[in-house]
C-alpha cells in the first residue's frame, strides 16, 4: 500500500516502468548501470565491511544484516547484496520493475523480498534495517529533504545509508545528459532533469537535515578511453556516492 504521503514523482516512476523489461540488458537502455555496478560494489561492499566488521573474503559475508535497496530497480545492487549473505528487501515506487526483479531472483535461486512500496510507507509501518542503499534514486523524487528523512528512520541506530547520484555543474550536464541521451543514446532523451541533480555540498547539508551524519563521499569517475569507471577521492565533478550513519 503507498503511504499517504509520498515523495514519489509519477512522471519519473513512469519513465523507469517505461523500460522496466530492460533492466538485465547488459546493452539496453540501463547500459550505464551495467557498466558503473563493478564501482559501485566495490564502494558499497567495503563501507559495509568496515562498519559492521565483516571479511569481505568470507562467503557470506553480511549473513545477519537487514539491507534495503530503495529505488531497487530491476535487482542490479540487490542480487549481489543477497549472494553476500545479507536478507535483502528491495523497494521501488515503479511496480511494472519488480515481475523483472522477482523473475530474475528466482532464476538466480535468490530470495529476495521486492515490493512495491516507498520509503515513506516502509518507515510508518516500523520497518527498520543496518543498511539503506539509495542509488541514483534522490535526483528522482519530487523532496529529496524528505525522502532523506524518510531514509534516516528506516535505519537502527548505528545503521549506514549509502547515497548516490550526479553533481549539478556543466561538466554534468555535458556528460550525464548530453553524452548520455543525445550522443551515446545510452538512456532515452529525458531520463534526466539537469535542475533536479545535487552537489556533493548540498547532499552534505541535506542528510545533515535529515539527521544524518556524513562520513565520506567520492567520486565515480568514467574514463572514455579505457570505457570504464573508477573510484575518486577528488573528482565528484559527474557522479559521486556518500556514505552516512544513523545517530
Amino acid at each position: 500500500m503507498q503511504a499517504a504521503q509520498s515523495t514519489i514523482d509519477p512522471a519519473e516512476v513512469a519513465k523507469f516502468e517505461a523500460m522496466a523489461a530492460e533492466w538485465w540488458d547488459p546493452n539496453g537502455k540501463f547500459k550505464p548501470l551495467h557498466m558503473l555496478n563493478p564501482c559501485r560494489l566495490d564502494y558499497i561492499t567495503t563501507q559495509i565491511a568496515a562498519e559492521f566488521d565483516r571479511d569481505l573474503r568470507e562467503d557470506r559475508p553480511f549473513a545477519g544484516l537487514r539491507l534495503l535497496d530503495i529505488g531497487c530497480g530491476g535487482g542490479l545492487l540487490s542480487e549481489p547484496m543477497a549472494r553476500r549473505g545479507a536478507t535483502v528487501i528491495g523497494a521501488d515506487a515503479a511496480e511494472g520493475n519488480l515481475p523483472v526483479a522477482r523473475l530474475h531472483a528466482e532464476q538466480g535461486g535468490l530470495d529476495i523480498d521486492y515490493r512495491h512500496t516507498t520509503a515513506e510507507a516502509l518507515a510508518d509501518a516500523g520497518e527498520r534495517f543496518d543498511v539503506v542503499l539509495n542509488m541514483e534514486v534522490v535526483e528522482h523524487v519530487a523532496d529529496p529533504l524528505d525522502f532523506l528523512t524518510a531514509c534516516r528512520r528506516l535505519l537502527k541506530p548505528g545503521g549506514l545509508h549509502l547515497c548516490s547520484t550526479i553533481n549539478r555543474n556543466p561538466k554534468s550536464f555535458a556528460m550525464a545528459i548530453l553524452g548520455a541521451e543525445y550522443v551515446m543514446r545510452w538512456l532515452p532523451k529525458g531520463t534526466h532533469d539537469w535542475s533536479k541533480f545535487i552537489t556533493p555540498d548540498e547532499l552534505y547539508d541535506l542528510l545533515k537535515q535529515a539527521g544524518l551524519s556524513p562520513v565520506d563521499r567520492k567520486g565515480f569517475v568514467f574514463n572514455p578511453i579505457a570505457w570504464s569507471w573508477s573510484i575518486s577521492d577528488r573528482d565528484l565533478s559527474v557522479n559521486y556516492v556518500t556514505a552516512s550513519l544513523a545517530p
